[in-house]
């Protein structure tokens, strides 16, 4: 759609209330034994596992591959009673150039490749090239694009640049899906990721994504209500549902249950299925499925037991 900066600019974010509302959320929303046990699966099926190091190679993406086919050790599974649900992550996430490399590896699982590009992290190269890069991966085979915008525009209030910017990568991405990186860490304020949130979704995202994972802060509940609720006005004016994905310095299996209870409390039921909740936290995999084992046999596992993700 259009730019419509009024879906946005006379609604200022009330930090503190923000703040209020998540720190009471641990107190008053808890899940336990068997329904947390199957909150935590949920949120496997939720999750884009992801590598995106400078040394990554192609026996790790397959290993990486490998895990997101068969997240959970098979005796955790039958233990659960869910050894025919068919269980695996929401996608995987590499570079560009990794990205043949997953889509052998995936063949047959139905799991989508995620790409980053545009110049990730910074996305401080030319337009051109960033959207040359979108064109490139999804031709590799990538099915969801995970792009980053020009923090400039958002600092300067510069929301038609910012919209023409996500406009093109759009475009570019074709039948691709498009998660706008806005950085949140990098926005200073909780009005300036409210109006950025805004922007990225009537320029036609179909996420809206915290963080790249790469900043000195990340996702945070605040920041994830503020976005949530930029969802929420988003849906209701105009009838479209958009995806979340909050990323970086996620690595507890309880932080899995926090984002999925304020998802629920602030859109719903509906929004905890893979087509519009995701998480950027590689890491907690491993928590999660240490959880899980604790709950079906008593005992923690040493990390030996469970496969590196």
């Amino acid at each position: 759609m259009p730019l419509d900066v009024a879906m946005f600019e006379c609604h200022p974010v009330n930090r503190p209330a923000a703040e209020r509302r998540v720190a009471a959320l641990a107190g008053r929303r808890t899940v336990k034994k068997l329904h947390q046990a199957a909150w935590l699966v949920n949120a496997i099926r939720l999750m884009d596992l992801t590598t995106l190091s400078g040394d990554d190679t192609a026996g790790r993406v397959h290993r990486l591959c490998a895990k997101a086919r068969q997240p959970l050790a098979p005796r955790i599974m039958q233990d659960l009673g869910i050894e025919q649900m068919g269980l695996t992550v929401g996608a995987v996430c590499v570079y560009p150039t990794m990205v043949p490399h997953a889509v052998e590896a995936l063949q047959g699982s139905g799991i989508p490749v995620a790409s980053v590009a545009t110049g990730f992290p910074t996305g401080l190269i030319p337009l051109h090239l960033r959207l040359a890069e979108i064109e490139w991966a999804v031709a590799q085979g990538a099915r969801e694009i995970d792009i980053v915008i020009t923090r400039e525009h958002a600092l300067r209030q510069n929301w038609q640049a910012l919209h023409d910017e996500v406009r093109a990568m759009r475009d570019a991405c074709g039948p691709a899906h498009l998660k706008a990186i806005l950085a949140t860490g990098d926005l200073k304020t909780f009005d300036n990721v409210y109006a950025a949130s805004m922007v990225a979704m009537q320029a036609g995202a179909d996420f809206i994504k915290t963080s790249t994972g790469k900043e000195d802060v990340n996702a945070t509940l605040p920041v994830s209500l503020v976005m949530m609720r930029a969802l929420r006005r988003y849906g209701g004016v105009t009838g479209h549902r958009v995806g979340f994905k909050p990323a970086g310095s996620m690595k507890q299996a309880k932080e899995a249950l926090r984002w999925q209870i304020l998802m629920k409390e602030e859109l719903g039921r509906s929004w905890l299925e893979p087509d519009l909740l995701r998480f950027g936290a590689s890491s907690m995999l491993g928590d999660i499925e240490r959880q899980l084992e604790h709950h079906v046999t008593g005992r923690y596992a040493a990390s030996h037991r469970h496969a590196a993700s």
